[in-house]
C-alpha cells in the first residue's frame, strides 16, 4: 500500500535504512502484539500498522526473509542453524536479533513488536532495551478467544494440496466442496490443524504466555482483546481500547 513502512531496517539490519523513510504520524504509538494462533493476530497488526502508521516489526516476517539473504548477521546465522537443527531459538539470540535492530524501535514511526517477547526473560531484556533507548512502551495488546473457539477456527481450515490457498469450511468455504477454486486440486486438513493437535498447541500456548500476561498485567500495560467478529470489527474495538487505556494513563 502506499506509504506503507518498507521495514527494510527491520529485515537487513542495523546499517540499512528505510527508503523512503517512514512518514511521521501525528501520534506515535508502540505496541507490542500478543495472541495464539487463530485468532487473527496478523490481520489485525497489518490492518493497525495502515491505521496509525506504525512499522509492523514481525519477527516471524523477519526469519523468513533472512532465510533468503545471502550475508545475515552473525546473530541471524546463529538464529537460523538453530532453526535447521530443529533447536528453539534462545532468548540471548532472539535479542540479541532486535538489539541489532534497535533503530526500528527508536522509529519516529512507531512499531508494533509482533513475535517477540515470548518468555520473562525476553519481556525483562525488552525493557532494558527500551529504557536504554528511552522509548516508552504504550500498551500491550492481547487478542483473546475462548479455547474451543480456536479449536473450530483452525479445525475448519482446510488447504489445497497443489497451490497452498487456504479455505474454512464454514468462514470461508470453496466453491465446490473438497476442491479449490484456483487450481481445482483437493482440499486437505493439516496434522497439526486436527482438533486434538489445536488443543495441544493451545495449551502449550497459554502455560508459555501466562506469565508474560501476568507480567504485563502487573505493570498495567495490557490490554485485552476480544478477538470476535469481523476483521474491522475487532480493529475497532482495537482502537476504542487502546483510546480508553491512553486516556487514563
Amino acid at each position: 500500500m502506499s506509504g506503507h513502512p518498507t521495514r527494510t531496517g527491520w529485515f537487513r539490519g542495523p546499517l540499512a535504512e528505510c527508503d523512503p523513510a517512514p512518514p511521521r504520524p501525528d501520534r506515535v504509538f508502540r505496541l507490542i502484539l500478543l495472541g495464539p494462533p487463530g485468532v487473527g493476530k496478523g490481520t489485525q497488526a497489518e490492518l493497525l500498522a495502515d491505521r496509525l502508521r506504525a512499522c509492523h516489526l514481525s519477527t516471524g516476517d523477519l526469519f523468513r526473509a533472512a532465510k533468503c539473504q545471502a550475508d545475515p548477521s552473525p546473530a541471524m546465522s546463529a538464529a537460523l542453524d538453530a532453526m535447521r537443527r530443529g533447536e528453539l531459538v534462545s532468548d540471548e539470540l532472539v535479542m540479541a536479533l532486535v538489539r541489532e535492530r534497535k533503530r526500528c524501535l527508536r522509529c519516529h514511526g512507531g512499531f508494533l513488536l509482533d513475535g517477540v517477547p515470548r518468555t520473562i526473560g525476553q519481556a525483562e531484556a525488552l525493557d532494558e532495551l527500551l529504557n536504554e533507548l528511552q522509548v516508552s512502551l504504550d500498551a500491550v495488546l492481547s487478542y483473546e478467544l475462548p479455547l474451543e473457539e480456536i479449536v473450530d477456527r483452525i479445525g475448519g481450515r482446510r488447504t489445497c494440496g497443489q497451490c497452498k490457498a487456504v479455505y474454512h469450511v464454514t468462514a470461508r468455504p470453496p466453491r465446490r466442496a473438497g476442491v479449490c477454486d484456483q487450481c481445482q486440486g483437493q482440499l486437505v486438513q493439516r496434522e497439526d490443524d486436527h482438533p486434538h493437535a489445536v488443543r495441544v498447541r493451545m495449551e502449550a500456548y497459554q502455560r508459555a504466555t501466562q506469565p508474560l500476561i501476568d507480567f504485563y498485567s502487573r505493570r498495567n500495560e495490557l490490554v485485552s482483546i476480544r478477538a470476535d467478529g469481523s476483521p474491522d470489527e475487532i480493529l475497532g474495538q482495537t482502537l476504542n481500547s487502546l483510546e480508553s487505556r491512553l486516556n487514563h494513563v
